[in-house]
């Protein structure tokens, strides 16, 4: 049987010895949530069976059940490797949604609650190295609730305007990982262009013991391009690679350099990790983001990340990166991800492509109207930052979309406070907005969002600012500008569904009567933002339809609504701002 994404599903942390885990296994529904108390957990087979890493509400799934499902149950076998033998075995979670249980052979390895972060489990005390073993999973959902983060997933039986198809258990690869007891566990990279380095903070795991040394090679284009080699003493370690030759990662250019970590012991390989990085920083003027010194006007396009067959996840690895592709060859240079922590995979490809990405978290359906609301959100918002922090694409960090108020009780404005500030501090390289749109609390870049349909009218609200006078605030009694880059974060979503595939579609403002009414309002819109020296970046509603949402760029299939070359040259016109700002070298 052919696996479904087959890829490594980690690519900047990779090792030889794994097993991927996707394929069928047997599923169950649990409505009423008593299958721990049906030992579920160690029952001989469930009811169905479902393709894994795909939802069950998806047609890849081979369920297709939409409505709602309290708890569901996973169970499959597999058996180990005879070299794994006497080593650790890692069991890996790309994501599950949302409280998951897991057992292996009976027996429970472990907890986690998040929908959207990975996780792993230490499971070589359950496993038995000869025959078969079984796995078994519980994964409790309701985005109902208020108590966590569901993103655009819906709280209706059925999808309807901007919310859409819920998204149940395992989403992402099941995978298993030999390692030896004493390894590397993670680490971070800072790059400093300017003086040609890296530079690196290793984590490593396991029985201390002294005579082992870590050799760290960096290569371009198959060539060495530096090496360093350190004396382990703790678990922890700092240090720098130096650099022959500096290859910068800019938009559009994604120059990578290899990386391969070597941990030994008297000359002995004991472990070995490669990965990549690109060598890229971000800085940040009153007016500018600039990327290695050079103000980017941002041009992004709204990614939902879903997907008709998947929808959480993507059928393959390369539509991952069609989506990516789309996007540039429509002259966009980067993207919002929209409302869910996307897969590495997915941050791999703009990677390599040099695709700018802002990394946003699920907080719709999420109360934050009390301090509550920051145990539901944060320890999965700083899983997913530690988990991504070495892509280069990622230019910013966004926790919060559109943090509206909640039955009349308004957002604790704490909440978005403290995600900031401790965001910061697990990341002083990037900016971070505390919320796209509103309402900010505290932020490094200020975000509109106006879905005013009319050109004329956008361009008045942003007039004054245009001309070097009072900022444009669409909420100000209840956010503040303070002289932050200014960004139009969401604006457009136009409607357009001429074939009426949809009988509830749904879109913003009135729709245009034909083509060439949608593509002078386009340009019109994108002209406001693109002649205005003081905003840093766009990102149009939206890259590709959503279900009943029409207001994409391209269909849910993927297919190009309007003339390329057309939506390209409006894309591509030159940003007041860049030329103002000049090349800042």
């Amino acid at each position: 049987m052919l696996i479904p994404r087959p890829e490594y599903p980690r690519p900047q942390f990779v090792r030889e010895e794994w097993i991927n885990l996707n394929g069928s296994w047997e599923f169950e529904m649990d409505f009423g949530r008593t299958g721990r108390g049906r030992d579920l957990h160690r029952a001989d087979r469930l009811q169905q069976s479902i393709l894994v890493p795909f939802c069950p509400e998806s047609p890849l799934s081979g369920i297709g059940y939409t409505d709602f499902m309290p708890a569901v149950w996973y169970r499959r076998t597999f058996t180990l490797p005879k070299d794994w033998s006497g080593k650790r075995v890692l069991l890996h979670f790309g994501a599950v949604d949302y409280e998951t249980e897991v057992w292996v052979n009976g027996e429970s390895a472990g907890t986690h609650r998040g929908g959207y972060s990975s996780f792993q489990l230490d499971i070589t005390k359950l496993v038995r190295e000869e025959g078969d073993n079984v796995v078994t999973v519980c994964a409790e959902d309701d985005v109902r609730t208020g108590r966590q983060p569901g993103g655009k997933q819906s709280g209706k039986y059925h999808s309807y305007n901007c919310y859409y198809t819920r998204t149940t258990g395992i989403w992402q690869t099941v995978w298993l990982e030999c390692v030896p007891d004493f390894r590397l566990d993670s680490y971070r990279i800072v790059t400093d262009p300017a003086n040609g380095q890296a530079n690196l903070a290793i984590r490593l795991k396991g029985s201390f013991r002294k005579g082992l040394s870590l050799r760290i090679d960096a290569y371009y284009d198959g060539k060495l391009a530096g090496s360093r080699t350190a004396q382990i003493s703790s678990h922890q370690l700092h240090t720098q690679v130096a650099l022959d030759e500096v290859h910068l990662w800019e938009p559009g250019q994604g120059r990578l350099y290899d990386l391969c970590f070597t941990l030994e012991e008297d000359g002995r390989a004991i472990d070995r990790v490669t990965s990549y990085f690109g060598m890229r920083e971000i800085t940040l003027t009153d007016k500018a983001v600039l990327i290695n010194g050079r103000t980017v006007f941002q041009r992004l396009v709204l990614d939902q990340g879903f997907y008709p067959d998947g929808i959480y996840t993507a059928p393959t690895d390369e539509a991952l990166r069609r989506d990516i592709e789309l996007a540039m060859d429509l002259g966009f240079n980067g993207a919002r991800l929209h409302e869910k922590m996307f897969e590495p995979r997915f941050l791999y490809w703009a990677d390599k492509l040099g695709y700018l990405v802002w990394a946003e978290h699920a907080n719709w359906g999420l109360d934050i109207t009390t301090p509550a609301g920051l145990s539901s959100f944060l320890p999965e918002w700083l899983e997913g930052m530690e988990r991504d922090f070495n892509h280069p694409s990622i230019v910013g960090w966004c926790p919060f979309n559109e943090t509206w108020d909640r039955d009349g009780t308004k957002q604790d404005n704490e909440v978005l406070r403290i995600t900031y500030e401790v965001s910061k501090s697990v990341d002083p390289t990037r900016p971070v907005k505390d919320t796209s749109g509103h309402f900010h609390v505290k932020t490094d870049l200020f975000s509109l969002h106006d879905y005013d349909q009319d050109p004329e009218s956008f361009a008045a609200r942003l007039e004054t600012m245009k001309n070097g006078g009072e900022v444009y605030v669409r909420h100000p009694k209840r956010q503040k500008y303070e002289g932050q880059p200014y960004q139009v974060a969401e604006y457009g979503g136009i409607w357009w569904d001429p074939a009426q595939s949809h009988e509830e579609g749904w879109g913003y403002g009135d729709r245009p009567k034909s083509e060439e009414e949608f593509l002078a309002r386009y340009e019109g819109l994108m002209t406001v933002i693109l002649d205005n020296p003081h905003i840093s970046g766009l990102c149009y509603t939206q890259l590709y339809d959503v279900e009943q949402e029409v207001n994409g760029l391209y269909t849910y299939d993927r297919k190009l609504k309007f003339p390329r070359e057309a939506i390209r040259r409006i894309n591509m016109k030159p940003a007041a701002i860049e030329q103002a700002e000049g090349p800042n070298d």
